[in-house]
């Protein structure tokens, strides 16, 4: 079963997100973009749909967890009667390479024996892929067009369809893992795996630098800071869109069929996304989004529609993966949103209200962005009267 929803912590690369509960387990993954199909996806099901397990054989051990400071890393403390060990979790940024998960388990106290359990189902769990031993320390598993890889100095090995070690972690010792996504067509080996250490380091500059540049506040500093950080979390990198949520098929309320795929970039969102960015001094994040805008809806304004995918992709078919039993049984669980072919009167006000807010709060005028304004005003005028639908 999985954790409770609001036990899990995010991390994320700013172009793809994971979650991780409290036992150490990483129970959803969609890679190598926000909205590509899972390759864990036990946040929906179990165990077997995938996840990546890096934790205490103790039962009994008690957990707490933190980010580090106003970054995206974040830390697993476990605590047993033998020890306690820290498990660091983090997806450093890009930059122009292959998306990296890496998990380092650093000794605190004593001596912890812990199990790693790494099962990986691309498709929304319906893939099991086909694992191999490429080098020393180096797992490969591969399925169609996907592929991870596992580099680690602790010896894996397959048991019942999954990969699995077991290893003690004593006071100042440090355990590192990461796991590298790339399509399988690549060399593996040829793909450059940075140092996990000097990539946690270059991780937390990462966001320590970003938060830095936010206008101050009296109250709330540290909330709205944490807001921030996850807002900028869900913001592509390449293309400036901004997802509602890294999840699809959470429902609305347990057992309940309300659940809906959010992993899209709704325009209702426009303009609280905008004044929170401006109103945080983020003003590069705000043009990006505005400019990702103008791309998304550019064309005839009987074309708008009320959300786009990440890059500004318009089909956004909807379908059931109808061998995931869903998050506490709520089904269906739906990829794709119906709702883009929807029409919502309200939304050319809000993109209208989006593009006021970026002009009056100083963003680069563009010629472009005022000709489509008045595009959709003046379909507007003509279409004000239809019902939603």
């Amino acid at each position: 079963m999985p954790g409770r929803i609001e036990d899990y912590g995010l991390i994320g690369d700013c172009e793809s997100a994971a979650l991780i509960g409290r036992d150490g387990s990483i129970d959803w993954l969609c890679w190598p973009r926000f909205d590509s199909d899972a390759c864990f996806a036990a946040l929906l099901g179990a165990p077997e749909h995938g996840r990546w397990l890096v934790a205490p054989t103790d039962s009994a051990a008690k957990s707490s967890r933190r980010y580090r400071g106003d970054t995206l890393v974040l830390e697993t403390r476990f605590e047993t009667s033998s020890g306690a060990v820290l498990v660091i979790d983090f997806m450093p940024p890009r930059g122009g390479r292959a998306s990296d998960l890496m998990r380092l388990v650093v000794g605190e106290r004593g001596s912890v024996a812990m199990h790693l359990e790494l099962i990986v189902r691309f498709g929304f769990g319906a893939a099991t892929p086909w694992v191999t031993r490429i080098d020393e320390g180096v797992w490969s598993a591969v399925a169609g067009p996907d592929r991870v890889v596992l580099h680690t100095d602790v010896p894996v090995h397959g048991e019942n369809m999954k990969s699995v070690a077991d290893f003690t972690v004593d006071a100042g010792q440090s355990v590192a893992f990461t796991l590298t996504y790339c399509p399988s067509h690549l060399d593996p080996l040829a793909i450059p795996i940075p140092d996990v250490h000097a990539a946690l380091a270059d991780t937390e500059l990462f966001w320590t630098e970003w938060i830095a540049k936010a206008r101050p506040v009296q109250r709330w500093s540290g909330e709205i800071k944490r807001s921030l950080i996850t807002l900028r979390a869900l913001i592509h990198q390449q293309t400036g869109g901004i997802i509602a949520a890294p999840t699809t098929s959470l429902p609305e309320q347990l057992g309940g069929t309300r659940n809906w795929d959010y992993r899209y970039c709704w325009l209702r969102d426009a303009t609280l996304t905008l004044l929170a960015l401006m109103n945080g001094g983020y003003y590069e994040e705000a043009t990006a989004w505005r400019d990702w805008l103008l791309r998304a809806i550019a064309g005839s304004p009987e074309d708008m529609q009320i959300m786009y995918g990440v890059a500004g992709e318009r089909r956004l078919t909807e379908w059931e993966v109808s061998w995931l039993p869903g998050y506490e049984g709520a089904r269906p669980v739906r990829v794709g949103n119906e709702a883009h072919a929807q029409l919502q009167i309200d939304v050319f006000g809000e993109v209208m209200d989006a593009m006021h807010q970026a002009r009056d709060a100083g963003l680069a005028q563009l010629e472009a962005a005022w000709a489509l304004q008045r595009a959709l005003l003046e379909h507007l005028g003509n279409i004000w009267e239809q019902p939603d639908y």
